[in-house]
């Protein structure tokens, strides 16, 4: 199990860096949709961007914790034996 520990962890920061750079580009595509920066495109569309790229960061921000969770149970059952 000790193996599995260091990959949980690893994995953790590298999903929570994901979700953070999805919530930010998400959130300038929306918001130059809905800025009209980007033509050809309606304003409500940046909305839907907007909520889509929210919903991924809430969804990767989880994985990545329920992962840390994983990865403390672990250690704290290693310390027990």
């Amino acid at each position: 199990m000790q193996k599995h520990l260091g990959f949980l962890k690893i994995a953790s920061i590298i999903v929570k860096v994901v979700a953070w750079l999805s919530l930010f580009l998400g959130a300038l595509g929306g918001i130059s949709i809905i800025s009209g920066l980007v033509p050809n495109n309606p304003r409500w569309f940046g909305l839907i961007i907007l909520s889509v790229y929210i919903f991924s960061f809430f969804f990767l921000y989880l994985v990545a914790k329920l992962a840390d969770l994983v990865a403390q149970i672990i250690s704290e059952i290693e310390l027990k034996k």
